[in-house]
């Protein structure tokens, strides 16, 4: 049992992460999106562990997105989706035969996926749906036909990504929503997933960050169908940085740490800082096994009090 016990201990590298002055000395190895580029990178193999929740959460995503084939929302993106065919390859959008272009199905599917509020879910400094990164993945993996395997190590790469910016960075506190770090978790996810060098993938993350970064307001007030689209808008995007990138394009660098960047102006200004806890190289990703599914469409803290209350008098 012992044995066992230390097989799963996960070394991790908690990385300090604050506002720089473009004049201070930080090299490109010590900025976040670099050292999330080195995690997404490392060809270390996936648990088996890790491999059969990825295909239990590949189901999951499926199932919540039949559930909600026919909902306003998610026929309208579905249409906008299909305006966009392509002349090979292409990706499937729930609920229609046929494919299009990949950042579109990723966006049709992402609004079906999330559209119910169904799907798994990680709490921890800030909220998350990690099961919100799977859609960006399979179009492209559909795509440009990638293996199954590739798609596995492409989603634990983006689950461990996402839940370790959850478990570091708050975006809620200053009233971002989070999607801001899906944006991060996919854009790594696709390069795992398409085996890119960690140049690629570091200038994928930071465009992505750059353009995924949004207020709660669709949150509060007069809630929109917005709420379900803003992370399909994510993985679309993650999807079209990950394309440009991978043709030579660059992103503003260094995007969390900049003196103009998120943490200065978005988050806790230029005196925070952030512990962002990242596999050591080598290191297995493992931590979707820390997220849940939901039995209820409620939040993570709302599931055992809806199963209590059938029971209260």
């Amino acid at each position: 049992m012992a044995v066992e016990a230390l097989r799963t201990v996960r070394i991790m590298i908690k990385h300090i992460v604050r506002t720089r002055r473009s004049t201070d000395e930080f090299p490109r190895s010590e900025h976040l999106a670099q050292k999330i580029a080195e995690v997404a990178a490392d060809p270390v193999a996936v648990p088996e562990e890790t491999a059969e929740m990825v295909r239990n959460r590949i189901i999951d995503n499926a199932a919540v997105s039949a559930a909600s084939v026919v909902r306003r929302p998610v026929t309208v993106a579905r249409a906008q989706a299909l305006a966009h065919p392509v002349s090979s390859g292409g990706a499937g959008v729930f609920g229609v035969a046929g494919g299009c272009s990949p950042e579109w199905a990723a966006w049709a599917n992402g609004v079906a996926v999330r559209e119910l509020d169904y799907h798994d879910t990680f709490l921890a400094a800030e909220y998350s749906h990690p099961g919100d990164n799977i859609p960006a993945l399979v179009a492209v993996g559909q795509h440009l036909g990638v293996s199954g395997a590739d798609l596995i190590r492409g989603l634990a790469t983006a689950y461990e990504i996402q839940i370790d910016l959850v478990r570091g960075i708050s975006l809620h506190k200053h009233k971002i929503d989070h999607v801001a770090h899906l944006g991060a978790s996919a854009a790594a996810g696709l390069g795992t997933m398409l085996r890119l060098d960690e140049e690629s993938i570091y200038q994928a993350v930071g465009q992505a960050v750059h353009l995924t970064t949004a207020t709660r307001q669709s949150r509060k007030g007069a809630i929109s169908s917005w709420k379900a689209f803003a992370p399909a808008h994510a993985g679309k995007i993650a999807v079209e940085a990950v394309d440009r990138t991978m043709r030579g394009e660059g992103a503003p660098s260094p995007i969390w740490e900049g003196e103009d960047g998120v943490i200065a102006w978005l988050l806790d200004g230029p005196d925070g800082a952030y512990e962002v806890p990242l596999p050591e190289a080598g290191e297995a990703k493992r931590a979707i096994l820390d997220s849940y599914t939901k039995e209820h469409s409620a939040e993570y803290q709302s599931q055992a009090p809806i199963d209590l209350a059938p029971a209260a008098p």
